[in-house]
């Protein structure tokens, strides 16, 4: 006899796991599969371990300026296998945390790698548990919450070996750090670990294979970033493409070609950032039919798919690849399910990256924005000339939004800047309640604080700039 639920959800990273919990408060009776921890990737192998790292790197390098304050301490030190055991045991906190509201919320956890078969209501879930037995279960409704794995090109090296070429995974668990390290890939993952490993002291180079660094955010924002980088140490070779990755006897050799010119980098390690692929292997999408593009499970608003009762949320159903994208599919997925009426409120989802300095963003680029045709006007206000930032020796960055000129609204915002990734919710509520200029003119941002930037930079575009 086959278990029965009402939903069951495949993957407990942040999408799955708070799928879980919105379908408890609902009264649904909910299983969740995990293959692995509690939490998935983003609790134990990236989002929040990776945090962790950068803290102690942004704690360790700010020692260099104690001067600045009036400071003083002899030598500074760290101890590496303890700064990578403080990262997972953050991790192994939150997945515990994740355990306790399973439990809270009555979802049945089952550990073990599901696949799907045709079924009657939605598809019938297979579970090939850890300790040898198998569970089949059938449900009202299933949520594929697989998530996404690192990319690999195994063809000219890019694969991991778990000693000198890392993918995300590796990277945050060395042995001991390296002097040099290659980073592929200057997305948010890979400029996070340059940032993090240069913190610590190895001399750092990261490639990328598009024109500029950061290509997803806005280009004034990644060429202020890109400087800010470049004073810490970091190098870059921008629109270089990686040809060949080799293990030597001491490290690696990564051959680059830019512009028809061949290069040869050598270091101690490399970490391959350049992308991720969803986990839709194994799993029976084959069997089912369930409709892919380019990799990617296709879903609607709600996150169903073309499979009858079988929906997906977060990283397997496509970009942006984000775990607080995630968490809003599974909870307007899960009240479609029970019978809800959602709202399609299209909110606009903002991207951080946690290096030093950090980066945030919601909503169009400036050149996104007139490539649709919008007249703009942009605002820009440097934390150089904020008082808060000044006192705190965090001037480094700015703040840039643009408006649609005709109707006053805001359409995007961009910073870097000392940690931006808490203001960036500011800009993101405005423009999900759909402000204008007005709005945020009248708003009273409090004195001091690096916030007050986000106002001069919405003044600034309109040419009332107060303090500068």
């Amino acid at each position: 006899m086959a278990d029965a639920f009402d939903l069951v959800i495949i993957g407990s990273g942040p999408g799955g796991y708070v799928a879980a919990i919105r379908a408890g408060q609902l009264g649904l009776k909910t299983a969740i599969v995990e293959r692995e921890n509690l939490g998935g990737i983003c609790l134990n192998w990236g989002c929040i371990p990776t945090k962790a790292l950068l803290k102690t790197g942004e704690l360790y390098e700010g020692l260099e300026h104690l001067a600045d304050f009036g400071l003083a301490v002899e030598g500074r030190s760290y101890d590496f296998n303890r700064v990578i055991k403080r990262s997972r045991d953050v991790a192994k906190q939150l997945s515990s945390g994740v355990a306790f509201l399973m439990k809270k919320y009555k979802a049945t956890v089952i550990d073990g790698v599901a696949r799907m078969e045709p079924g009657s209501a939605a598809p019938r879930v297979v579970v090939e548990e850890k300790g040898g037995s198998t569970r089949v279960i059938e449900a009202k409704s299933v949520i594929l919450a697989t998530g996404a794995r690192a990319r690999v090109i195994p063809a000219i090296g890019l694969e991991p070996d778990g000693e000198r070429v890392w993918t995300y995974r590796e990277a945050m668990t060395p042995k001991t750090r390296p002097a040099s390290l290659v980073v592929i890939g200057s997305g948010a993952i890979g400029i996070e670990f340059a940032s993090f490993y240069r913190a610590l002291g190895s001399e750092v180079t990261v490639v990328e294979a598009l024109p500029r660094i950061l290509p997803l955010e806005d280009a004034e924002i990644g060429e202020a970033a890109r400087k800010a980088y470049e004073a810490r140490g970091i190098a870059f070779r921008a629109g270089a493409k990686v040809v060949g990755l080799k293990k030597t006897r001491t490290g690696v050799t990564v051959d680059l070609e830019t512009d028809g010119k061949a290069e040869r980098l050598e270091a101690e390690g490399a970490i391959v950032a350049v992308g991720i692929e969803a986990n839709v292997e194994n799993i029976g999408v084959e069997a089912l039919g369930l409709k892919l593009d380019r990799g990617h499970v296709v879903v609607d608003d709600c996150g169903a798919t073309n499979v009858k009762g079988l929906y997906a949320i977060g990283d397997v159903a496509g970009p942006p690849w984000l775990a607080h994208k995630a968490m809003h599919e599974g909870v307007r997925c899960v009240e479609h399910i029970a019978g809800l009426p959602v709202e399609h409120v299209t909110a606009p989802i903002p991207a951080c990256t946690y290096a030093a300095p950090q980066i945030a963003s919601v909503g169009l680029t400036e050149a996104q924005a007139r490539d649709k045709g919008i007249e703009v006007k942009v605002g820009r206000f440097p934390f150089r000339v904020n008082g808060k930032a000044i006192a705190a020796g965090e001037t480094t960055g700015l703040v840039k939004t643009v408006f649609d000129a005709s109707t006053g609204a805001l359409i995007g915002a961009h910073m870097v800047g000392h940690e931006v990734t808490e203001m960036i919710q500011g800009f993101a509520l405005a423009m999900t309640l759909e402000a204008t200029e007005a709005e945020l003119f009248a708003t009273v941002f409090p004195h001091p604080t690096m916030s007050e930037a986000m106002h001069e930079a919405s003044l600034a575009a309109f040419g009332r700039t107060l303090h500068l």
